[in-house]
């Protein structure tokens, strides 16, 4: 069996005021979907308070096989059931391989781009990143008295990048490029 990591993007709409209830509920899910084999993180995007009432989920798995054992789950339909009363609109997911979720089209039937744009594009946004957030956060951590190690600092700022990637420089660059990237 390939271990090829696997996303899913899942993106549930909710009833204004109902946001605690989804909030407890995202807790159980979260420890249930945990639980099952190969999974590596779940992440939560919450809405803007009084802004908006979406929130997308993302969970990765270390193989598609794993991702799609949970996501057939009963113990997911179930959950699912639960929680859809509060929902304005049906759960909806898309699952995705490797880093393909940052690359989504506002398409009807989202095709990911060629992978050599991939490339080029993620290489285009992790270069400055990777340049000037070690000048950014290493005066902090300095000033900070954070102790002078380097695979501490490594680590902090690995983390800031994939960050800075996921959920601000790609969601906005890839709609800037759309145009290119999905040609």
């Amino acid at each position: 069996m390939e271990k090829k990591g696997a996303s899913v993007v899942i993106t549930h709409h909710i009833k204004d005021g109902k946001q605690k209830e989804y909030e407890n509920w995202l807790n159980k899910i979260g420890s249930v979907s945990k639980s099952f084999d190969g999974n590596i993180d779940w992440q939560i995007i919450r809405p803007i308070p009084d802004l908006t009432f979406n929130y997308t989920v993302i969970i990765r798995f270390d193989t598609i096989e794993n991702l799609k054992i949970w996501m057939e789950s009963k113990e997911r339909k179930q959950l699912i059931e639960e929680i859809t009363p509060i929902f304005t609109k049906d759960d909806n997911y898309r699952i995705k391989t490797g880093l393909d979720f940052l690359f989504e089209s506002e398409d009807e039937k989202p095709k990911p781009p060629v992978r050599w744009k991939q490339y080029l594009v993620t290489w285009s946004a992790i270069f400055p990143l990777s340049v000037f957030v070690p000048l950014i956060v290493l005066p902090i951590f300095k000033s900070i008295n954070l102790s002078d190690n380097h695979y501490l600092n490594s680590f902090l700022i690995s983390g800031t990048i994939v960050f800075l990637m996921i959920f601000v420089i790609m969601p906005n660059y890839t709609k800037l490029i759309r145009k290119w990237l999905f040609k």
